[in-house]
């Protein structure tokens, strides 16, 4: 019987990548490192199509985790192609009717995320907003080049960022997180660094994290660093999944019944100054 390769899958997918597919995934460094680049420039929004392809890539490490004899895959970078990481998610998707589907995909991403056996090093250039930040705080180290802008702006439409109040204040602290999560305002890397949300500055923060990999992470054993992750965040999981299941109900069946929330996405769509009744 022909030996089972769990990693085979990957770099089938870097030689034959879909023409239609949100994401770049490859694996190198000696198979120790797996790539995933948002590929949808120069936006990269993070909507229905990315959040599932993202996901079967999740799941396709988990597997691998699981079936291989000895796993390679000491960790996973993940970037976006283009000048940024990512403007967000989709507002379309949003609206009522569409935004119950959006949250549970999204959320459920998210949680597989903080459940990969492995760290997940994020390289950020440009706008990482909404969505894409939410993306990255689920990540455990995060890369930025100095001009990179990092916000919730979720406010400015009237509409409240789930994620990002479940993981930012376990990032930066309450305080700064609720700075982020009423003002919308974006922080620029020096103050994204000072107040914990990024871990490094650089020029080139793709080598930047190359850098760390090779020197912190890819001569440990790879048990033994699945073993450091999950003792990490022993109860954090359970923790965020609550959270996240008590802010979704608050979404759907409070603020989406608000008429400022449907005021603030439909004047963002329509290009116009929003009508606040409150």
């Amino acid at each position: 019987m022909e030996k089972y390769d769990p990693f085979e899958k990957w770099e089938r997918m870097r030689a034959a990548p879909a023409n239609d597919s949100p994401l770049k995934t490859w694996l190198e460094q000696e198979e120790t490192l797996l790539r995933i680049r948002l590929s949808v420039p120069k936006a990269n929004i993070i909507d229905a199509a990315m959040v599932v392809e993202l996901a079967k890539v999740f799941d396709q490490q988990k597997q691998a985790y699981a079936e291989a004899a000895q796993t390679k895959i000491r960790a996973i970078l993940l970037d976006a192609e283009g000048p940024h990481f990512s403007f967000g998610a989709s507002v379309e998707e949003h609206l009522p009717g569409k935004c119950a589907a959006m949250l549970k995909g999204f959320h459920a991403l998210l949680l597989q995320m903080l459940s990969v056996h492995v760290p997940i090093l994020v390289v950020i250039r440009g706008q990482c907003l909404g969505g894409g930040l939410e993306l990255a705080c689920a990540g455990s180290q995060l890369f930025a080049s100095p001009e990179a802008k990092l916000g919730q702006p979720e406010i400015v439409l009237g509409v409240i960022a789930p994620a990002a109040s479940c993981l930012l204040p376990l990032r930066v602290g309450q305080a700064h997180a609720e700075d982020l999560l009423l003002s919308g305002r974006s922080l620029d890397a020096a103050e994204a660094k000072e107040n914990g949300l990024i871990q490094v500055i650089a020029e080139d923060p793709e080598a930047s994290a190359l850098k760390y990999f090779e020197t912190h992470l890819k001569t440990k054993s790879a048990d033994s660093l699945s073993f450091a992750l999950q003792a990490s965040r022993k109860g954090l999981i359970g923790e965020v999944k609550s959270k996240l299941v008590a802010v979704e109900e608050l979404y759907l069946h409070e603020l989406m019944k608000n008429h400022d929330a449907i005021e603030g996405l439909n004047a963002f769509l329509e290009k116009r100054s929003p009508q606040w009744k409150n």
